[in-house]
């Protein structure tokens, strides 16, 4: 999480403990190594594929053409659930930033570890965030939520309070260390007519848990196919989807959205993380949420929802990569029903 790279302070002769959480006792520690450097083995699985903010930095840097991309921030939490901090910090912390756009995504009622919202709750947050809105001053504050989901693709709150909303994130969060082969899991998540970003998609948490495996190429296709935009959550720990995987997802011609998953004002800064790994990934700009303008995001949110929500009247199944089929009908277990919304007018 250093915004620069040991060796480039040690080099510009300044001290490592200008570095967080460095005293003299690390800093002659990282000094020796830097002068004879030891071996490094690889890293484990649940180490690997993590960049550093530092170059992360240097990556943005180098592409100037994705500046914009810092604009938007399209996850982050408050107060109100699992976040330290209330809308209007949160806010006043995103402009200091320079960001245009932020989405407030506090957690679902299901995941009561974060005292996630139930929809009585979700509704009065939503009128908070059309005072800070009325204020007119940056950034634009969308409605979101980052909703629970289930191994089988259901959600776990009312369509009708989810269709009131800018912003849907779906996110797995039980059974995340199943070793199994979990396309069907995601085939499930993508078909919920609800969802329209799946976050941090694997789940992964540095040197903790390596996140949930499956047939990326298909899963990025279906994602593709259904019109989910699959995220890119820039938390250091997460960095999840990871530079491989958004390879696999820039080749099927799946959308990205990039967003922090900050719990706090300090975490908004790690944005940059997020980019760089789309700009690794060779993810087309254009297929990228936070370079939308607020009436395009809308309207591409109104676009999903349309998409998959066509059919949501009509009693549905879901076909999974197994050929396994899954009743949908609203109301249900497993199922979910979206309304369609006229997007809105905000630049």
């Amino acid at each position: 999480m250093w915004p620069e790279e040991a060796a480039v302070v040690e080099e510009s002769g300044r001290s490592l403990t200008e570095l967080s959480a460095i005293g003299p006792f690390s800093a002659s520690f990282i000094t020796r190594w830097l002068k004879d450097r030891p071996d490094v083995p690889a890293p484990p699985p649940i180490r690997d594929g993590f960049i550093t903010y530092a170059y992360a930095r240097a990556v943005v840097a180098a592409h100037p053409e994705w500046a914009a991309a810092a604009k938007a921030d399209h996850q982050m939490h408050t107060d109100e659930t699992d976040g330290s901090s209330t809308i209007d910090e949160m806010s006043q912390a995103a402009r200091g930033l320079g960001r245009e756009r932020i989405a407030i995504t506090d957690h679902s009622r299901t995941l009561r570890i974060t005292d996630g919202m139930d929809e009585g709750r979700l509704a009065a947050q939503g009128e908070r965030i059309d005072a800070v809105n009325a204020r007119g001053a940056a950034p634009w504050v969308l409605k979101g939520i980052e909703m629970d989901v289930t191994p089988e693709g259901a959600g776990d709150m009312e369509p009708a309070a989810l269709a009131r909303l800018d912003l849907v994130l779906g996110a797995f969060h039980s059974k995340l260390r199943l070793p199994d082969d979990q396309t069907d899991r995601y085939f499930g998540a993508l078909a919920n007519p609800d969802v329209q970003v799946l976050a941090h998609p694997r789940g992964r948490v540095y040197n903790f848990r390596a996140g949930l495996v499956c047939d990326w190429e298909r899963v990025a296709r279906r994602a593709s196919e259904t019109g989910t935009v699959l995220e890119i959550d820039a938390y250091p720990d997460r960095q999840d989807l990871d530079v491989e995987r958004l390879r696999i997802v820039a080749a099927e011609g799946a959308w990205i959205s990039i967003g922090t998953d900050a719990h706090s004002p300090g975490e908004l800064a790690f944005l940059e993380i997020g980019i760089a790994a789309a700009i690794l990934g060779g993810v087309p700009r254009e297929r990228v949420l936070n370079l939308l303008s607020n009436v395009a995001l809308a309207e591409r949110v109104g676009l999903v929802r349309a998409t998959k929500g066509a059919n949501a009247s009509e009693r549905s199944t879901i076909e999974m990569a197994s050929g396994k089929r899954i009743d949908t009908t609203p109301r249900k277990a497993g199922g979910s029903r979206q309304a369609v919304m006229p997007p809105r007018t905000n630049e």
